[in-house]
């Protein structure tokens, strides 16, 4: 069978579910199990599979069929300019949580050092891909997942800068360490009624801990402000993503508690996604 026969096959299943991006997928998952790249498979459409790969990739597109993510399929994720090893216990990096790292590399000096905290780090490519952006800091990365923190670790390592991060497994009610010029955060904020609202491919398989935020969607981003209030040095910088129709709520938790509020970040589809602020207290 021709490299070609197994993407027909792959796309013809994909698309019968409905699934949007079936000849992307089916590309990707070929390339992920030849160990290739889909630039080379596309090339060479022509080429023969060995027969030991083809129940492998059935197998890989009849789990993409009941809306397995395919970030998790092949294990990794682009994000800002990286890729980062994801599975089942971490969230899957989106494009708009870019967004925190644009902001930060705009307010960190490149030249001069300072202290971030990365608070639910999860994978680690918010504070990693800051940190290779701006190689003279240091961070400290907390998330109340072991696992989690076991992969944020394993990314760090493959980027080469395990050393300027300390990794901690705890919550950030518990956490109550030194002083920061910057704290970044996309914490959970989807209101836990509203979770089996999500896409299939999210509240199915991406970790209940990273998305489920309480009854009102503000239970984290309530804490991560508290927090900050006392562990941000003055003047230091809050940077957190926020969901749907969270802006107005989060700008008052943030002004009773000390912050200026200096930006607020729409998405693509021009909705707020986060907020830059300034401990003034």
């Amino acid at each position: 069978m021709k490299y070609y026969d197994l993407l027909k096959f792959g796309s013809e299943h994909l698309k019968s579910k409905n699934i949007s991006s079936y000849n992307l997928d089916s590309e990707l998952l070929l390339a992920k199990l030849l160990n290739s790249s889909r630039e080379q498979i596309l090339i060479n459409l022509n080429n023969e599979v060995d027969d030991k790969f083809l129940i492998p990739y059935k197998k890989l597109i009849f789990r993409r069929k009941k809306n397995e993510p395919v970030a998790y399929l092949i294990k990794k994720k682009e994000f800002w300019k990286f890729n980062f090893l994801v599975n089942k216990d971490v969230l899957i990096p989106r494009p708009e949580t870019e967004i925190l790292v644009d902001q930060s590399l705009k307010l960190i000096n490149s030249k001069k050092s300072c202290t971030i905290l990365d608070v639910g780090t999860g994978s680690g490519c918010i504070i990693i891909s800051i940190l290779k952006e701006r190689p003279n800091c240091r961070a400290t990365a907390i998330d109340i997942s072991r696992k989690a923190i076991k992969i944020a670790k394993f990314n760090a390592k493959m980027h080469h800068i395990e050393n300027k991060i300390k990794f901690l497994n705890i919550n950030i009610d518990k956490f109550l360490f030194n002083k920061y010029d910057f704290i970044v955060s996309n914490p959970p904020y989807i209101k836990k009624f509203n979770i089996k609202r999500l896409e299939d491919n999210v509240k199915n398989f991406e970790p209940y801990l990273a998305l489920e935020a309480g009854i009102d969607g503000f239970r984290e981003i309530y804490k991560l402000i508290l927090k900050s209030k006392l562990i941000l040095k003055r003047n230091g910088k809050l940077i957190f993503e926020i969901g749907e129709n969270q802006e107005q709520y989060s700008k008052v938790l943030l002004k009773n508690n000390g912050f200026y509020i200096n930006k607020i970040c729409k998405d693509i589809q021009f909705k707020s996604r986060a907020i830059v602020s300034t401990k003034i207290i």
